[in-house]
């Protein structure tokens, strides 16, 4: 029996970690072995990135719905806590593009919120 060495296997994975690695800087974008390190270290930080992009979004929308309730002489946490009182269930991302766009339409979310309390 034939003796197999991997080394289609190995060529093909060199093949798709180098092309991972395209545009990097020197040796990384050359060599198999740093193209290696350099690929898995940026999929680890785009893996926490994906996560922290959930936690910007949110803090944006916040600063946002905050920004406009203020507006509206109210603070954010006594408006959501009257939006939750007043049986109001929307997200903050839907509350921040209402506070942009339609303005008439948060001051009525904020009189609401305002008679709950």
């Amino acid at each position: 029996m034939a003796r197999i060495k991997g080394a289609i296997i190995n060529k093909k994975k060199h093949k798709k970690i180098l092309k991972l690695a395209k545009g990097y800087r020197g040796a990384k974008s050359k060599q198999f072995r740093t193209a290696n390190e350099a690929v898995m270290k940026s999929l680890v930080y785009a893996y926490i990135g994906r996560r922290l992009k959930k936690r910007d979004f949110r803090r944006m929308w916040i600063t946002r719905i905050s920004a406009a309730a203020k507006m509206n002489n109210i603070n954010y946490s006594r408006l959501m806590n009257g939006l939750k009182k007043s049986g109001i269930q929307i997200n903050r991302k839907m509350l921040s593009e209402i506070a942009i766009s339609d303005a008439a339409a948060f001051s009525a979310l904020v009189e609401k919120a305002k008679a709950s309390l």
